[in-house]
């Protein structure tokens, strides 16, 4: 015989109405994309965070300024000829009597567009170049490899020389401006290095097993490389990127400056620069502006690379701590 159970209409009232225990299932940490890591990790690095600020405003001088500016680059004051700076003529004027705040607009368009597109091409060829040869090896790779090495070996001076100052260069110069030409040259001779460093570390990729799964599944070699290697790399294709820019404006205000560069009707800082060296005790303001902005492009430069460096490495310490939430401190 089973026991009768008892009505629970005879109960206690305390008795039945007994709380449900809630259960929080929320976790007690965030997750966070690494992408919003190292911005976090850059941005606390505050020489870092002030160079991109800096590197952003001369940016955006060298675009929007010109709208600002009274006089083109190649119209002659001559009332305010070899003057310093004044309401007229914000940067002073040169020996000839142009203004020299048009010219510098200009000019820092100028470097900063060599610098932006030999750093962004040369990073793309360099990772392309790199996996391509790490990925297939074998023949191909001998090939490749030799010809890097003979471009490597090439020398970038001399035929920099030849193509702007040849009589070949001459006819070329009359159909692409200067700055163009020499945005190619620079761009042939600054992915070689990059690709050689590419190359080690792609073929410590192939071995991983998300790459050696994409090949049984049948997956087109193209799409490996761009969607598995080059992704995987990524940290020193940004910094490749930072130092390329740094690296090409340095090579355009280099070779300006000895003759081989930026040529009349176009500026650049190396131009600028260049024309006022012989009039530095007598204009001053021709060489010490040109050479401010160039400092103010190099100098951001130089600082974001470190602090990118610094976010992408997880065991620097050069970043700071992140900060602990109100909760946490409230506990």
């Amino acid at each position: 015989m089973t026991a009768a159970v008892p009505p629970t209409d005879n109960l206690p009232r305390e008795s039945q109405d007994v709380p449900e225990l809630k259960v929080d299932d929320t976790p007690d940490f965030k997750v966070i994309n690494k992408s919003t890591i190292i911005t976090r990790r850059f941005f606390r690095n505050k020489a870092a965070a002030f160079g991109l600020m800096v590197f952003i405003l001369v940016g955006l001088f060298g675009l929007f300024g010109g709208l600002l500016a009274q006089w083109d680059t190649n119209t002659i004051d001559p009332f305010y000829m070899a003057t310093g700076p004044s309401a007229a003529h914000w940067f002073g004027t040169t020996s000839a009597g142009t203004d020299l705040y048009a010219q510098a607009v200009e000019g820092v368009r100028t470097s900063m567009a060599i610098g932006l597109i030999v750093g962004g091409l040369s990073v793309i060829i360099s990772a392309v170049y790199g996996c391509i040869m790490a990925y297939f090896g074998g023949k191909l790779d001998n090939v490749m490899l030799f010809f890097l090495e003979t471009l490597m070996m090439a020398p970038q001076l001399l035929v920099i020389a030849i193509v702007i100052n040849g009589a070949g260069g001459q006819k070329i110069r009359e159909v692409l401006p200067g700055w163009v030409i020499l945005t190619i040259v620079l761009l042939i001779f600054s992915w070689m290095y990059d690709a050689r460093v590419i190359r080690s570390m792609a073929m410590s990729l192939i071995q991983r097993d998300y790459v050696k799964a994409a090949r049984y599944m049948g997956v087109s070699p193209f799409k490996i490389v761009w969607r598995h290697l080059v992704p995987n790399i990524g940290s020193l294709l940004v910094l490749n990127f930072t130092r390329g820019i740094t690296l090409a404006i340095l090579s355009e205000v280099a070779y300006t400056f000895v003759g081989i560069g930026v040529k009349y009707p176009n500026y650049s800082l190396g131009s600028l620069i260049a024309q006022a060296s012989s009039q530095i005790n007598t204009l001053p303001w021709m060489f010490w502006i040109p050479m401010i902005l160039f400092f103010l492009l190099v100098g951001p430069l130089s600082l974001m690379n470190d602090g990118l460096r610094d976010a992408f490495d997880p065991t620097s310490l050069s970043v700071g701590k992140a900060k602990k939430d109100k909760k946490e401190k409230a506990k």
